[in-house]
């Protein structure tokens, strides 16, 4: 898997890898993690093309995902406390 791309972002870190005919998405916000994997023959204008998948209006649903699963997380880890 190589790294293709980074991009910036305040709310979490955005990578793009390379990995057998794959683009792999991948977002971190502190300990938490979300991957995409998207076949390259699917995506026009290759890494372009990711780059503009990528809008404000997915990140902010990424975002979203990374609310509720700090919540669930949180919510598990306190009944057994």
């Amino acid at each position: 898997m190589r790294v293709l791309a980074e991009l910036p972002h305040p709310d979490c870190k955005i990578s793009i890898f390379g990995m057998n005919q794959k683009f792999i998405i991948k977002f971190e916000q502190g300990t938490l993690e979300q991957s995409y994997k998207i076949a390259e023959v699917d995506v026009v204008g290759g890494i372009n093309g990711v780059f503009e998948m990528l809008d404000e209006a997915f990140i902010n649903q990424v975002i979203e995902l990374f609310n509720q699963m700090r919540k669930a997380i949180i919510d598990t880890y306190n009944k057994y406390q």
